[in-house]
C-alpha cells in the first residue's frame, strides 16, 4: 500500500470524510415529494427519500432516528437540511445531527405546506451548497478511516477468492489502527462459534452469542417449511452455495486471519474505539450499507460472486470480484477484479494490497463504479409493524 495518508475531509468532532455531501433527509415518508424537489431545485445536493417515519413505536422507533441521525451526522456528509411533516420528531434529528457540529436546519410542513417548505428548505440548501464548496480536503492518517464489509450474491469463488481478499485487507488496517465494521448476522450461521472464538474477551463473545442467538431464535420462530428463497439466495444456489453453513465459512473469510472482534453493536450503533466491531444487521445488501453509513463509516467493501450492482448515496462501496464471469459480464459495476487468485496470476498479499490501493484512491476522490453509475441505494431497516 506504501503510502499510509489520505486527503480526506476533517469535520468539526475530529471525523475524517472521503466525500463532501449536502444531504435533503426526509424525516418520514411523507416528507420525501418536498425534499426531492428541493433536491430538484438545489443541483448538486443529495435528497434520501424512503418509505418509513410515521407510527413506528419503542426499538423500532429508536433504530429509526439512530439511522436518521447516523446518515446526517457522517464524516461524508458536509450539512444537513431536515424535512419532517410535523415539528418535534423533525427537531429531535435536527439537535442529533448538530451535536457533531456540522451545519443543519430543519423544515416541517404541517402549518406551512409543501410550497412554503421547499422554498425555505431551498434556500437553506442553497447555502450549504455554497459553504461545502469552500471546503478543503487535508491529509489524514490511515488510522483514521472507517471501513466496513459486507458480501452479496455469493459463489464459490467468493469464500475462495473476494471474501479473503477484504480479509487480507482487514488485517492489515487492523495492525494500522483503523476502526473496521462486519455483519450479516444470520449469514454467519454455522459459523458462529468461529466468530466468537475470535473475540477479544469472554464478555465479548458472550455478547455476540447472545445477539446471535436472538436473531437466529426470531428467524426459527417465524420461518416458514423451507427457506431456500433467502438463505441461501437462489443466485447463492446457481454459485455453488448449497447450505448456509457454506456461506457462513465463506463469509466469516472477510475478518482476515489476525483481526480479533473487539466489540459488538446495535443496528446503526457507532462504535466506541478502534478495533474490529461486528453490527447485528440484516444481511440484505441495501439495508446493512445504509447501517454502515449510519454508524459513521466511509467506506465499504463489498465482495460479489453472481454479480451485485449495491451503491449508497453517501458511502463510496468498493465492489471486488474474484469469478472471471462476473467480471466479464458485469465489468461496469466490478471495481477490483480479483479473479487472478484462482488462476493463481496473483497471490493473497497482492490481491489485498490492490484493494487497499484502490481504497486510497476511493478516498482521494476517485468515484467508484456505483457512485458514476447512480446506484444510491437507501434502504431502512424496519424490526416491525407500525402502531
Amino acid at each position: 500500500m506504501g503510502n499510509n495518508q489520505f486527503m480526506g475531509y476533517r469535520r468539526d468532532n475530529g471525523r475524517v470524510g472521503v466525500r463532501n455531501h449536502v444531504v435533503i433527509l426526509p424525516l418520514d415518508d411523507l416528507s420525501n415529494a418536498a425534499s426531492e424537489a428541493v433536491a430538484n431545485n438545489i443541483k448538486g445536493c443529495l435528497a434520501l427519500p424512503h418509505p418509513y417515519g410515521r407510527l413506528q413505536f419503542g426499538a423500532d422507533l429508536e433504530l429509526h432516528f439512530r439511522t436518521l441521525i447516523g446518515t446526517g451526522a457522517n464524516p461524508n456528509v458536509a450539512a444537513v437540511v431536515v424535512i419532517g411533516i410535523e415539528p418535534e420528531w423533525t427537531r429531535r434529528v435536527v439537535e442529533g445531527i448538530a451535536a457533531t457540529g456540522k451545519p443543519v436546519e430543519g423544515f416541517w410542513i404541517e402549518q406551512n405546506g409543501d410550497i412554503n417548505t421547499i422554498a425555505a428548505a431551498s434556500r437553506a440548501a442553497k447555502k450549504f451548497m455554497q459553504y461545502a464548496s469552500m471546503l478543503t480536503r487535508s491529509q489524514c492518517d490511515l488510522a483514521e478511516l472507517w471501513v466496513s464489509t459486507k458480501c452479496g450474491e455469493s459463489d464459490t469463488t467468493s469464500g475462495c477468492g473476494a471474501n479473503p481478499t477484504v480479509g487480507n485487507a482487514f488485517d492489515k488496517l487492523y495492525a494500522a489502527g483503523c476502526t473496521l465494521l462486519f455483519g450479516e448476522t444470520s449469514e454467519i450461521t454455522g459459523g458462529e462459534h468461529l466468530v466468537a472464538a475470535r473475540c477479544r474477551t469472554p464478555e465479548i463473545a458472550d455478547q455476540f452469542m447472545k445477539t446471535w442467538s436472538a436473531y437466529n431464535d426470531f428467524i426459527v420462530a417465524n420461518k416458514t417449511d423451507d427457506l431456500s428463497d433467502s438463505q441461501p439466495t437462489k443466485g447463492n444456489i446457481t454459485g455453488g452455495l448449497t447450505t448456509i453453513e457454506e456461506k457462513a465459512l465463506g463469509n466469516i473469510q472477510k475478518i482476515g486471519k489476525k483481526c480479533l472482534v473487539d466489540g459488538v453493536l446495535e443496528p446503526a450503533q457507532a462504535p466506541t474505539g478502534r478495533g474490529l466491531w461486528f453490527m447485528d444487521s440484516s444481511s440484505a445488501a441495501a439495508e446493512m450499507v445504509t447501517l454502515c453509513g449510519a454508524a459513521g463509516f466511509a467506506v465499504h467493501f463489498f465482495p460479489t460472486g453472481q454479480g451485485n450492482v449495491i451503491g449508497n448515496p453517501i458511502v463510496p462501496v468498493i465492489k471486488l470480484c474474484a469469478n472471471p464471469r462476473t467480471v466479464r459480464t458485469m465489468s461496469e459495476h466490478i471495481d477490483l477484479d480479483c479473479s487472478g487468485l484462482l488462476r493463481r496470476e496473483l497471490n493473497m498479499d497482492g490481491a489485498g494490497d490492490a484493494l487497499l490501493d484502490l481504497m486510497m484512491q476511493t478516498a482521494n476522490g476517485r468515484l467508484t463504479n456505483a457512485e458514476v453509475l447512480g446506484h444510491r441505494e437507501f434502504v431502512l431497516t424496519k424490526l416491525y409493524r407500525s402502531a
